[in-house]
């Protein structure tokens, strides 16, 4: 599916796109302080999303041929709602941001999750990002204070790995 405005268009990524999307993933983490946390290559995201069992999905804004925007996604599962999708990550670079850009991206996610069925579209979002905050609470979005993320990395991950 595409989605244009007069400067810009939303679609489905190609595999060639991939080097433009891990840039934008890098200016991300730069944003969000954790620059050094990403180790994602171009590589790993060309075989994780355009090999033969793709684990994501990823749709790309574009603009004068250069890729300015990403949603990537995929499919989870929830025990009380069943299958849900989870936008992992948003991103529109600075220079394209106010363009509509990111709705365009936000609003398609959303889209072919409500027309798969599902019941649940989530995310996280950090929560001193202001801009990222107002920007989804005007998509109707609701953001739970609630819920504390866990997570499990590096050698805490490794120390579960059968020996």
């Amino acid at each position: 599916m595409k989605v244009k405005s007069p400067s810009w268009k939303i679609r489905n990524a190609l595999p060639t796109d991939v080097p433009a999307v891990h840039a934008l993933i890098v200016e991300l983490a730069i944003y969000e302080r954790a620059e050094d946390e990403v180790v994602t290559t171009a590589e790993s995201l060309l075989a994780d999303g355009f090999g033969p069992e793709p684990v994501y999905e990823l749709i790309v804004g574009e603009c004068e041929g250069q890729i300015v925007g990403m949603a990537l996604w995929y499919v989870k599962y929830s025990t009380w709602k069943g299958t849900c999708g989870f936008l992992e990550d948003l991103v529109v670079a600075e220079s394209h941001r106010g363009s509509g850009m990111g709705k365009a991206l936000f609003e398609l996610v959303a889209s072919t999750c409500a027309d798969r069925g599902y019941l649940r579209m989530e995310w996280l979002v950090l929560d001193w990002n202001k801009p990222a905050l107002g920007f989804y609470e005007s998509l109707g979005a609701e953001l739970d204070p609630e819920w504390i993320n866990g997570k499990l990395t590096g050698s805490v991950l490794s120390s579960y790995a059968s020996a």
